[in-house]
């Protein structure tokens, strides 16, 4: 009758440590899944020309209104609040012009997308050769740089900040007036 008492003595612990074993996968799946934060992707999703004016007379320059499409890619599974923040067009090196991103919040694994306009002129590119090429060819190779900080917060505990970073580039079709091989990384 002793030997009984042991036995499921015995048991009990090896229930215990059974538990404990599988409470520590189930922690480690979720840490490794759930709780891994990553950066969010930040993209021009599409841009449309609104205004736009070109002369070669004199000196070459332009003057256009674009309507950017910003879309902030949340992958986490918590929301990622991040700050104002600004989008600078360049034309080969120079800045050419400069778009506000506001302040805002993007849900857990969503993708929120808004329009922010993007005035773009060329009055700092004052005697460049290539900008005359360009504009008698009809194109015009323009990139983009934002960076977006912020915070992830996961379940209204954990908070961690994180940026999302854009690099685009485009070629305005000054013919047509519109935006072709838009692309970002």
């Amino acid at each position: 009758m002793k030997g009984d008492g042991k036995r499921s003595n015995s048991k009990c612990l090896a229930y215990v440590a059974a538990f404990i074993v599988f409470q520590t996968i189930i922690i480690l799946v979720f840490a490794l899944t759930v709780m891994r934060i990553k950066s969010p992707k930040v993209r021009f999703g599409t841009v449309a020309v609104e205004s736009l004016s070109s002369s070669t007379s004199n000196s070459s320059s332009f003057d256009m209104r674009l309507m950017a499409q910003v879309a902030i890619k949340n992958t986490n599974f918590g929301h990622f609040k991040y700050e104002s923040s600004n989008a600078t067009i360049f034309y080969g090196d120079m800045a050419v012009g400069e778009a506000v991103i506001p302040e805002g919040r993007t849900k857990a694994r969503k993708t929120q997308r808004f329009i922010v306009p993007v005035d773009i002129s060329s009055h700092r590119l004052s005697g460049n050769t290539n900008l005359t090429n360009d504009i008698g060819s009809g194109f015009l190779v323009l990139s983009s740089q934002a960076k977006l900080s912020g915070k992830v917060h996961l379940m209204k505990v954990i908070k961690k900040k994180k940026s999302g970073e854009m690099s685009c580039t485009m070629t305005v079709n000054l013919a047509q007036r519109a935006i072709q091989d838009l692309k970002c990384k």
